[in-house]
């Protein structure tokens, strides 16, 4: 019986014999059903963890594979069924030389310069901040799992590109928790730019569980380390997405505005990651920024990027798919520019504010918890973005257009950027014509593409299988 109804009796509250039956058969089976509910909850969550570690055994093994030059390099464009979640391979890593290494390339070059971990180094985002970290005398070390969501050579050859300016990028996962304690006891980084993730909207309908173990397995595996391992704690930027944003309506998108409603898998790993930065800043007094971006887009990108896969049909001459809304409406981007998301997620590093925890666990007050939106503040329609892709290319589309699917795309971006503006100066500046034409200039010369011969549709068989690849 509830402990109220025995205080009410205790007080000379008489109640009918009949409902004292019911009440107590009542609270019986209440009793039965929670208990029963409980066993069930434990059981269903023990039937995840042990169908997840049978898919998935690589993050309890925390294989890697360092890079190990041209070799490896063609062995990892052979293996294109390689896991999404990292290396297949184990070997050593460690030792004198491989530490004098990683402390050189993380090393600083200038008066209090930062010494950054870029996860997702040979991304797209990646190598540019990697790049603009360098150039300016910060130290960086890279990180990434060359997976094969996209072609691995495109990844290598950032990679290569990076180490040219003396960056290193270790081929490993960002749930290898043993690696990234290795990397901190080798170099006291002072920030980390987190941006390894598994990308893309659509896909997560096809491999949902690679989404969870690196959008939220590989996020807590990296704040662990950080807040129970690293000696000083670094503070942390990482790449959360405007898809969190999901079937908001009110625009332009706001960090004010809700994000309980996301439209696909991949939005949802991404606001969780949100959650789960804030309970790491909380309980361990991590210093965390989340960055939203806006479809970044621009030179050595993302071939399954609509702009990048859209230059690549049409100069292979094939159809390219556009979407319009029930109504009739094209689909709209905020496409933001990659030097415009750099000079955001730099600024965000500049003014990350100090962690305030330490090993023991101890904290010595609250530290900064942000999110920002890094948008060009101009929602773009898709076909303007394919109109100019033509004139660049000096060749047509062939257009299908067909109402957009309910699989996780949304009508429409469009990004607030009035915080990060004011907390670090960032001012979006790149136009969509200007963009692309960079990108462009950069398509064409790194596929060895002739101008003349895309006008003409005199593209060589060997250049159109070339570039299928890379999407």
């Amino acid at each position: 019986m509830p402990h109220s109804n025995v205080d009410a009796a205790a007080k000379g509250i008489k109640l009918g014999g009949a409902l004292m039956v019911r009440r107590a058969a009542s609270t019986k089976l209440v009793s039965a059903s929670s208990h029963l509910l409980f066993r069930a909850t434990i059981l269903a969550t023990l039937g995840l963890i042990c169908l997840f570690t049978v898919h998935y055994p690589s993050l309890l093994s925390h294989s890697f594979r360092l890079s190990s030059g041209a070799g490896s390099q063609r062995a990892a464009s052979r293996a294109s069924h390689r896991s999404l979640l990292g290396s297949s391979s184990a070997v050593s890593y460690g030792g004198a030389a491989w530490e004098r290494e990683v402390r050189r390339s993380a090393a600083p070059r200038r008066d209090r310069g930062l010494s950054v971990l870029v996860t997702g180094a040979a991304g797209f985002v990646g190598t540019h901040c990697s790049l603009a970290l360098q150039a300016r005398g910060d130290g960086v070390l890279g990180l990434d799992n060359f997976n094969s969501y996209y072609d691995p050579s495109l990844k290598r050859a950032r990679q290569r590109l990076l180490a040219s300016r003396g960056v290193v990028v270790l081929d490993a996962d960002i749930n290898n928790a043993a690696l990234l304690e290795r990397l901190f006891d080798a170099a006291p980084f002072t920030h980390v730019l987190h941006l390894a993730a598994q990308a893309g909207v659509r896909y997560a309908m096809r491999a949902p569980q690679t989404y969870v173990a690196s959008n939220v397995a590989g996020l807590v595996s990296l704040f662990e380390v950080a807040a129970k391992h690293a000696d000083p704690q670094p503070a942390i930027v990482w790449a959360s997405s405007s898809s969190v944003y999901g079937l908001n309506k009110d625009a332009p998108f706001s960090e004010e505005h809700r994000t309980d409603q996301p439209a696909s898998l991949y939005a949802a790993t991404k606001k969780a990651g949100e959650a789960i930065a804030h309970a790491y800043n909380h309980i361990y007094g991590l210093s965390i920024t989340g960055l939203r971006f806006f479809t970044v887009y621009g030179p050595w990108g993302r071939p399954d990027m609509a702009y990048f896969s859209f230059a690549r049909s049409i100069v292979a001459g094939e159809p390219i798919t556009l979407f319009r809304t029930a109504d009739g409406a094209d689909a709209r981007r905020d496409f933001t520019y990659i030097d415009d998301v750099v000079k955001g997620c730099l600024g965000a590093l500049d003014t990350a504010g100090k962690s305030t925890g330490s090993k023991s666990g101890k904290k010595r007050g609250s530290a900064p918890l942000r999110v920002y939106n890094l948008g060009n503040t101009s929602p773009v329609p898709v076909t303007r973005m394919v109109a100019i892709l033509e004139k660049l290319l000096g060749k047509k589309a062939n257009k299908r257009v067909v109402t957009m699917p309910t699989n996780g795309d949304v009508p429409f971006t469009h990004a607030n950027v009035s915080h990060a503006a004011r907390d670090f100066g960032y001012r979006p500046s790149t136009s969509l014509d200007a963009g692309l034409r960079h990108f462009v200039d950069w398509f064409v010369h790194y596929y060895k593409l002739d101008p003349a011969k895309i006008a003409k549709g005199k593209l060589t068989k060997k250049k159109s299988m070339a570039m299928s690849a890379a999407s």
